[in-house]
């Protein structure tokens, strides 16, 4: 069970939402950016209660905020044929759902905002090796060049450096490299 759901109301509220209410030990309702704001960061999860039109903009408000799960409450009257919710969203919820599935649906939507947030960290980790990566090589090459060595040397003269002066081995290749160019043009 989760300990506290921002209810997010933009639309005719549904009720009865006793089983959304059940699924967690708190349950906040709001309307407006003012109301979320001091909710916002003791929520484990936001649910909307939105028009499919206004879902992007409530997404892009929460994830502005806080990044934590996101799932629509949708009526099965007013359910979209497109696929296309918005770039955050975690799951759906129905109000014909039970107290068991609505609680199903929260926790495999708090797994999927979590597994999709190590995505996001390990894609930004690669992103930052791939770029010390090519610093690295235009070193090596700069350092061969200047002083005559292999890159196997140049390698070594830059690993040592790093361990030398403590920093990362991407930040002394790429201060040896903005230095050339800054020389060499």
């Amino acid at each position: 069970m989760l300990k506290t759901v921002l209810l997010v109301e933009d639309s005719p509220s549904i009720e009865p939402l006793d089983n959304l209410k059940q699924s967690c030990r708190t349950l906040y309702r709001c309307r407006s950016d003012e109301e979320i704001l001091p909710l916002i960061s003791v929520s484990e999860a936001a649910v909307l209660l939105t028009p499919l039109e206004k879902m992007t903009d409530w997404q892009s408000t929460i994830s502005g905020m806080k990044r934590l799960p996101i799932l629509w409450l949708c009526q099965e009257n007013h359910y979209p044929q497109e696929m296309e919710w918005g770039y955050s969203l975690d799951g759906l919820l129905f109000p014909t759902m039970t107290q068991t599935e609505m609680l199903f649906a929260l926790k495999w939507a708090v797994r999927s905002h979590h597994q999709r947030k190590r995505w996001f960290e390990e894609r930004e980790q690669l992103l930052q090796r791939l770029e010390e990566r090519k610093w690295i090589d235009q070193a090596k090459a700069v350092l061969c060049e200047i002083k005559g060595i292999s890159e196997a040397e140049a390698y070594d003269f830059l690993r040592k450096q790093a361990m030398n002066e403590r920093k990362r081995i991407g930040d002394i290749a790429a201060s040896i490299v903005k230095v050339y160019q800054l020389i060499h043009g």
